[in-house]
């Protein structure tokens, strides 16, 4: 009978640190699906394609890697032309979340307070603007 009882004990044990293994995976994974729905905020001022044109706001294909105020035919404030940012999803994470504080004096308004909500977001526009793989879908 003890020895049942600690079978059952480790087995429930293993579950749970299983489980917790999956949450922990899973939480850090960003949500393409709702970045997605984030950026049909962008839309009116953003295109994603390589030949999209500027609207509002400059056109994000090859955002990632790429010095901020740089978009050739785009007319930029001189404060974010001569921020020194190269956006990655450090720096992007950061002007999403106060984009006056970073960069006073830009164009950009608007932004997002929840990091899950940048971190989604970040994630769809890595993926739409590079092509690149996600870390994960869902959460």
């Amino acid at each position: 009978m003890t020895k049942i009882i600690a079978q059952l004990v480790l087995s429930r044990a293993a579950a749970a640190i299983l489980a917790a293994a999956a949450f922990a995976s899973s939480a850090g994974a960003a949500d393409l699906s709702h970045g997605e729905k984030l950026w049909r905020k962008c839309v009116s001022c953003h295109t994603l394609e390589p030949d999209g044109r500027n609207k509002v706001g400059p056109r994000l294909y090859g955002l990632f890697g790429r010095a901020a105020g740089s978009v050739p035919d785009y007319l930029y404030t001189d404060e974010l032309k001569a921020s020194g940012i190269v956006w990655n999803e450090k720096t992007l994470d950061a002007f999403l979340h106060d984009s006056e504080a970073m960069v006073p004096g830009t164009k950009m308004y608007g932004g997002l307070s929840q990091a899950e909500d940048r971190s989604d977001l970040i994630a769809f526009l890595k993926q739409a603007t590079t092509g690149a793989a996600s870390s994960g879908s869902g959460r």
